[in-house]
C-alpha cells in the first residue's frame, strides 16, 4: 500500500490550522467529499500536521447545520482520509458569527467549540460590529469560554483604527489571523493590519481560513513571519504550540501579548 508523503523541505514544516472550511456540504467551503480530501491532502504534502473544520454557523441563514449533521461529515471524512494514508490530525469546530444566542446554540448541541474544549471561535461583520458584542463575549467569558476571534485584520474598524482591538483583547478575547493576509491575499489593508497585530504580538493562532482550491505559501510562510516579527519562539507558538493547547483544552492565560 503507498504511503502519502510530504514533500521534501530543507526545514520540515509544522503548521496547525486553527480555522478552515474543508467539511463538505455544510457551508460556502468544500461542496463535496472528494473536494475536501483534495483540499487537505495538499494541505498535508505542504506541512500542515493539524487541522480544525471551522464551518460557518450563521442563525437564520443556510449556513445553520447542527452538531448532528457536522459530526456525520466529519466521522465519514477522517475514515475516507485514513483510507488514503493522509494522517492529518483532523478535529471539529465552528467560526460561529456572533449572536445573543451563543451561549444557548453551545448548550443546545447546535454549535461546536473547537474540539469540544472551552475555546470557541466567532466571527463579526466585516464592515460593522454587533453593538451587543461586548456584552456576548463578556457573558462567554463568565461562563468560563474562551472567544477566539476570526480574522481581526480584516475588519474595517480594525483597519482603520488598529489599536481599537485591545478593547477586546481586555475582555479576554484571542485573535487568529488569517495568514494569507500576510501574502495580499485579502488587500493591503489586511495586510498591513496583520502586520501590525503581529508586531504588537496580539495575534495568538494561525489560520489559512480555506474555502476551495488556492496556493496555501506554507513552504513561505515561516520566512515571512520571521521577517516581521524576528522571535522563532513566537512564531513557534503561532504556528502549532498554542494550537496544541487547544485541542488539549489548556488555557493559555489571560493573553499571550505584551
Amino acid at each position: 500500500m503507498k504511503i502519502l508523503r510530504r514533500k521534501k523541505e530543507e526545514k520540515s514544516i509544522n503548521f496547525c490550522d486553527l480555522h478552515s472550511h474543508y467539511l463538505y456540504g455544510i457551508d460556502d467551503g468544500s461542496k463535496s467529499i472528494e473536494e475536501s480530501i483534495s483540499l487537505i491532502k495538499k494541505a498535508y504534502e505542504e506541512g500542515t500536521t493539524s487541522i480544525i473544520l471551522t464551518p460557518h454557523y450563521i442563525r437564520k441563514s443556510k449556513y445553520n447545520a447542527n452538531n448532528e449533521v457536522k459530526l456525520e461529515r466529519f466521522n465519514k471524512l477522517k475514515e475516507e482520509l485514513k483510507k488514503q494514508n493522509i494522517n492529518v490530525n483532523l478535529y471539529l469546530g465552528n467560526e460561529v458569527f456572533i449572536s445573543s444566542q451563543i451561549l444557548r446554540l453551545i448548550e443546545e448541541n447546535e454549535i461546536y467549540t473547537l474540539n469540544n474544549s472551552r475555546y470557541v471561535l466567532i466571527e463579526f461583520g466585516l464592515s460593522q460590529i454587533l453593538y451587543e458584542a461586548k456584552d456576548i463575549i463578556y457573558e462567554l467569558v463568565r461562563k468560563g469560554y474562551i472567544p477566539v476571534l476570526a480574522h481581526p485584520e480584516r475588519y474595517k474598524i480594525f483597519q482603520k483604527d488598529p489599536e481599537r482591538i485591545t478593547n477586546y483583547i481586555k475582555l479576554g478575547v484571542l485573535l487568529q489571523c488569517n495568514y494569507q493576509s500576510l501574502f495580499g491575499n485579502y488587500g493591503t489593508k489586511a495586510r498591513k493590519t496583520a502586520k501590525y497585530f503581529l508586531k504588537k504580538r496580539y495575534i495568538t493562532f494561525l489560520g489559512s481560513d480555506t474555502h476551495h482550491d488556492n496556493k496555501l505559501n506554507l513552504d513561505k510562510l515561516e520566512n515571512k513571519l520571521l521577517k516581521i516579527i524576528k522571535d522563532q519562539d513566537y512564531v513557534d507558538e503561532i504556528m502549532n504550540k498554542n494550537f496544541n493547547k487547544v485541542i488539549k483544552d489548556i488555557e493559555l492565560g489571560a493573553k499571550t501579548w505584551h
